[in-house]
């Protein structure tokens, strides 16, 4: 798990200050080692980029940026492919010679062997920028899932990409202009903009499962090498119950046993919550013993309950894990969040953003790798809303109604600009359109499980993990489970109030206090029911110069919201103020 950033111009050459404010940008992500690696070209030049975090092989033949003189490729790349043993014999009885231990020079000579269908082959989470030496053609690539970032930009005769979006603008001659489009889908889906685009109408994102090729003269072409649907397939309708069960629990040992690849010792974040939990009675039943778990708390407030040690304790006794309960009060909270909000690539609103920095600050001064249970409400349907669309008639609104936190109405009080058009629930539209998922739940499903996760649950996790340069990997985002859990039948995932068959699964691994226990969330009440210092934080961010003078907002709307702090919730009991403020505070902090 790194850092990567990279500059091609097919003119001049890169501006290497800038290049490496670029590279050194991204020091959290990579702690251990920088390196940097430019080349003149023909008509132009490029340069990569690399911070490292050491997981596998920590020797220096791992370094990156990393260059096979015999093979004429060079390689930026961030991530773990987990099965690369697997694919290093196999490449080793093709003839191929290895100088290292890692997996990045597995990516180079799997290229070499199979050209861009080598990605098909990798299990894991990754994004990659690879160049040939001779043709001078650049390839970047993304994890199926989108686990792994990478952002970029591109200008009059430049191309420039990062694994995060302010890197992209610690080098300079970046616009920044908000995206109107962008702006609205991220009140609307609670601060997810789908990929391609961000919040910056200047910068995009790969789309996952995305191969990007870029030729000696700029062209670009793009190509996606994976695709999941979401629906039963009329071969799979004989399987009972039971059968489902078993193939989840196998699937999903298979997915938490290739996350134990590491040459350091690997943790779990442990919530308390069946997905963390199942993952620690998963590493148990594998034979890992002496598993280090990690939960976080918060005090209470407003009645609402700031941790779950209730349920993570007694997970850890069971299965005798070396188990941690961090106790954060809401003073340190407030204090870390200009900095927690300096480490989103993008403004994400969600409470737990500033758990998991702190939880993450912590557990990186004990281990480098975690295992952790995000996806599995995407994937499996936890949610509370999606029963309701197993009896939907027209999925675009029922996904509006459920989901949205801002409608179109609301924005127009809101945004000062005008709001003549709903770019929200067009992209629904559009998206449902053209998904081959045919009933409303599974088009719901698709939907959160394609687009929402990448952008919400996994980018939070990436970014406040890497912010302290600790590794989280994520076994129920193994496309192997998402592929499973796709062609499952929709009511096995959403009965029983979400997850049917995960807890089916789990019921010989779990106590079953844990299975059966209502949903829980990662809490920051302090967030959701903003008083004191956190509203005084609030009110000093949106009356802010810097504010006023961006006039993003409707004065008299944000007074009121202010006035009356509890007063704008959105459906799923969000603070629409808190949603407004988060905006304003990561503009301010990234001096956009």
């Amino acid at each position: 798990m790194c850092g990567i950033c990279g500059e091609i111009r097919t003119r001049g050459d890169v501006r290497l200050s800038d290049f490496w404010e670029m590279t050194r940008s991204m020091q959290s992500r990579g702690p251990d080692s920088e390196g940097v690696f430019a080349h003149g070209l023909e008509h132009g030049s490029m340069a990569f980029g690399h911070r490292r975090l050491a997981i596998l092989d920590q020797a220096s033949t791992s370094q990156q940026p990393m260059i096979d003189n015999e093979l004429g490729l060079g390689i930026v790349f961030n991530g773990c492919i987990y099965n690369f043993r697997e694919l290093k014999s196999e490449l080793q009885g093709k003839g191929y010679r290895f100088f290292s231990e890692g997996d990045t020079e597995v990516i180079l000579k799997a290229y070499h062997a199979w050209g861009t269908d080598c990605v098909r082959r990798f299990k894991g989470m990754f994004a990659f920028a690879l160049w040939e030496r001779d043709g001078g053609r650049v390839v970047l690539v993304r994890d199926r899932l989108g686990i792994k970032p990478l952002y970029y930009t591109e200008g009059d005769g430049y191309f420039r990409f990062a694994s995060s979006l302010p890197s992209l603008l610690a080098a300079g001659g970046v616009d920044r202009t908000l995206d109107p489009v962008a702006l609205q889908q991220f009140f609307s889906f609670h601060a997810a903009v789908p990929a391609p685009r961000t919040i910056l109408k200047s910068v995009k994102k790969l789309e996952p499962a995305t191969i990007l090729t870029i030729q000696p003269d700029g062209t670009k072409k793009t190509e996606r090498y994976w695709h999941f649907t979401v629906g039963d397939r009329s071969g799979d309708r004989r399987l009972s119950e039971q059968e489902w069960s078993k193939a989840v629990s196998d699937a999903m040992l298979a997915a938490v046993d290739r996350r134990r690849v590491a040459d350091v010792p690997v943790g779990v974040l442990l919530s308390g919550g069946l997905d963390s939990s199942l993952i620690v009675a998963l590493l148990a039943k594998l034979g890992h013993g002496n598993v280090r778990t990690f939960s976080i708390g918060f005090e209470s407030v407003g009645g609402q309950s700031g941790d779950e040690f209730y349920y993570s304790d007694i997970v850890a006794k069971h299965f005798g894990t070396e188990h941690e309960q961090i106790r954060i009060d809401g003073g340190e909270a407030l204090g870390v969040l200009p900095d927690a909000i300096r480490a989103m690539s993008e403004p994400m609103v969600s409470h737990d953003s500033v758990a998991f920095y702190l939880l993450s600050r912590e557990v990186a001064k004990r281990v480098r790798v975690v295992q952790s249970g995000q996806g599995a409400d995407e994937i499996f349907g936890g949610y509370s809303w999606y029963p309701s669309f197993l009896t939907a008639n027209d999925a675009t609104r029922q996904y509006r109604d459920a989901y949205f936190d801002w409608q179109q109405d609301d924005l127009r009080k809101l945004l000062s600009d005008d709001v003549d058009e709903d770019h929200g629930t067009a992209f629904v539209e559009s998206f449902f359109a053209r998904t081959a998922a045919t009933s409303a739940v599974d088009k719901a499903l698709q939907i959160d499980a394609e687009i929402m996760l990448v952008d919400d649950p996994v980018k939070r996790v990436d970014n406040m993990t890497m912010a302290h340069g600790l590794e989280a990997r994520v076994p129920f985002l193994d496309h192997e489970v998402v592929e499973l859990a796709a062609r499952m039948p929709s009511r096995l995932k959403v009965a029983d109030g979400g997850k049917y068959i995960l807890k089916q699964a789990a019921r010989s691994l779990l106590p079953a206090e844990v299975i059966d226990r209502p949903k829980g969330y990662f809490p920051v009440p302090s967030l959701r029911h903003l008083r004191g210092e956190f509203l005084d934080y609030v009110r000093d961010v949106l009356n802010s110069p810097a504010a006023r003078q961006r006039g993003l907002y409707r004065s008299e709307f944000i007074q009121h919201m202010l006035d009356e702090p509890e007063a704008e919730k959105s459906p799923k009991g969000h603070s629409r103020l808190w949603h407004a403020a988060l905006l304003e505070a990561w503009l301010q902090e990234h001096a956009i």
